[in-house]
């Protein structure tokens, strides 16, 4: 259980936080940029779900945790350490991917076929997820740069590479089945 009974601490005016082993890193850091984009992809989920509805605002309630949960993976380094850690460490889960996976194929099966790629748009729902897949994209590209200076759990990587997926499948529904959607015509405006 986290417990926050003081909001600011005072202890990062000088540019620098405190990661979950208590390591002082730059705010600027690989690491830092990666877990606050994540965190950044969390709150454009909070608008798409303030617009979904039914089964698809449960999913994106459960998502939202998971980047809690990926946050905390990120913000501890050294996982090659977890082991001497007293307790177990959060980290992100192959079985958080693999329910990712299998929901893409629920919502792939129902979906209209694609014919042309999708110009972001459609409800308000849609918009945000649209939103949320490019952070989540921008978020795998931070954790790969973040994976050329330290290691990083496999699972991190991979979900966040589904999440995207997730999205662009979700958005599709939140236009009603993919009915909605805004495609792409090649040369349009020349």
């Amino acid at each position: 259980m986290v417990v926050l009974n003081k909001i600011y601490t005072r202890t990062g005016d000088d540019g620098e936080t405190a990661l979950v082993d208590g390591q002082r890193v730059a705010k600027s850091s690989a690491r830092v940029n990666c877990y606050g984009t994540v965190d950044e992809l969390n709150a454009v989920l909070g608008l798409a779900r303030l617009h979904a509805e039914g089964g698809l605002e449960t999913q994106i309630a459960r998502i939202q945790n998971d980047l809690f949960d990926l946050g905390a993976d990120l913000a501890r380094p050294h996982p090659e350490l977890d082991n001497e850690a007293g307790y177990e460490v959060l980290r992100i889960t192959a079985q958080q991917t693999d329910r990712l996976e299998t929901e893409i194929d629920a919502m792939t099966a129902v979906l209209e076929p694609l014919k042309s790629f999708i110009l972001p748009g459609g409800t308000a729902c849609a918009a945000h997820l649209h939103h949320a897949r490019t952070v989540a994209r921008r978020a795998e590209r931070e954790a790969v740069a973040l994976m050329a200076e330290a290691t990083l759990t496999p699972d991190c990587l991979k979900y966040l590479n589904r999440l995207s997926d997730w999205l662009f499948a979700a958005s599709r529904m939140a236009n009603d089945e993919g009915r909605a959607d805004i495609l792409w015509v090649p040369g349009a405006n020349r």
